[in-house]
């Protein structure tokens, strides 16, 4: 799904603050700051985050041994 440490690293490769994040996917400041500092999330909630952040050009890297991670999507070239 989505970790509150993907959460965080997403946000900060995009430069969104917590309210920025809330005004995208309806949802308030306060969840997502109590999902981020490890408080629970409806799953159909966690799924909404992932998809703004993955439409915004975010890529999450799973689980590999080296820990989850969020990388920003290079650019697709326009020639």
């Amino acid at each position: 799904m989505l970790s509150p440490e993907q959460c965080r690293a997403a946000r900060a490769l995009l430069e969104w603050t917590q309210g920025d994040l809330a005004e995208k996917v309806s949802v308030s400041a306060v969840s997502i700051r109590a999902f981020e500092k490890g408080g629970e999330m409806r799953e159909s909630n966690q799924k909404l985050l992932r998809m703004t952040f993955e439409q915004a050009g975010i890529q999450f890297i799973d689980e590999n041994g080296g820990g989850a991670g969020a990388r920003l999507a290079k650019p697709k070239d326009k020639s």
